[in-house]
């Protein structure tokens, strides 16, 4: 089971699962979520919602549906402190990388993982000397395992089956 992180919804519309392409993926993230296996946060709706684009509009229309996780309950804030503790205590992190990723929805979609003992599914990549503070790095230190979207679409045993045009 896993949160999905904004890079995998852009990623996905903007190249290779495009809606207009490809819906069978976004039927399939549908599927999933009902099934308890993806989900994300309200976080990144925020980031995600508004835009006018065909992704926002995708996003916008789950409003309310369970898709997109609170973050409020005791637990997750007080591991969203955590997770701040931890970035913060990270020489390599530059001042203004720490303040950037502390500020957006990757620190609050690890403490939820990490609450609800899910992964998240992710396209940036572990760096062992990034001064960018990296989902994969802050999630390891976590004990939080973190995917791809093709490795998720792996393990959940998606597919997408083919029609012809007519």
């Amino acid at each position: 089971m896993y949160l999905l992180d904004s890079n995998i919804f852009i990623e996905a519309q903007n190249r290779y699962y495009a809606n207009d392409i490809c819906p069978g993926f976004w039927n399939w993230l549908d599927d999933a979520n009902a099934r308890g296996l993806v989900a994300s946060i309200g976080e990144v709706y925020s980031e995600l919602a508004g835009r006018g684009d065909s992704l926002a509009s995708w996003i916008e229309a789950r409003h309310g549906t369970g898709w997109f996780l609170d973050v409020s309950d005791e637990l997750t804030q007080r591991t969203f402190a955590e997770v701040a503790q931890h970035v913060e205590s990270v020489a390599r992190y530059t001042r203004p990388n720490k303040s950037l990723f502390l500020g957006g929805a990757d620190p609050w979609l690890i403490a939820k993982a990490k609450t609800m003992g899910w992964g998240v599914a992710t396209h940036e990549q572990f760096s062992d000397n990034s001064t960018k503070v990296k989902i994969p790095n802050v999630c390891r230190s976590f004990e939080v395992n973190t995917r791809d979207t093709f490795d998720v679409l792996r393990q959940l045993q998606a597919t997408f089956g083919w029609s012809r045009a007519h």
